[in-house]
């Protein structure tokens, strides 16, 4: 099943800020990069580095920090949204391989997860035209 399906609730509190108003959770397909990656610049300008905690998704904004579950075995990880997938991939994350190997799927080279947000990033001050 190469799906994506979200859900979202909102808090009432409207004295919350807005990456505290909403929980947003998602399932999808799971991946990680091919070796050939490491050393390239991610879309936010990192360089990537597949010993560390992040991930490619083309739903949330870069920045975006979250819970990825591999929902074949309850294995959870903490990662930081720091790039973009192909515009035509079906899958929801691509991770690295530390990150795949923390979820236990580095064999199957997919899995079915669910990503839940913990923290959205700072929105940006508008710049204003003078």
């Amino acid at each position: 099943m190469n799906s994506i399906s979200q859900v979202k609730t909102g808090a009432a509190n409207t004295d919350v800020k807005p990456s505290q108003k909403q929980h947003t959770v998602i399932y999808g397909q799971a991946s990680y990069y091919a070796s050939k990656f490491h050393g390239r610049k991610t879309a936010n300008g990192e360089i990537f580095d597949h010993k560390k905690m992040t991930a490619a998704c083309n739903t949330l904004p870069l920045g975006t920090w979250v819970l990825i579950t591999n929902l074949r075995n309850g294995k959870t990880i903490k990662v930081k949204i720091n790039d973009r997938l192909h515009h035509k991939t079906r899958r929801l994350v691509d991770l690295t391989k530390a990150g795949a190997q923390k979820l236990g799927f580095i064999k199957q080279g997919l899995t079915r997860v669910k990503v839940e947000v913990v923290q959205y990033p700072p929105k940006r001050k508008s710049r204003k035209k003078v």
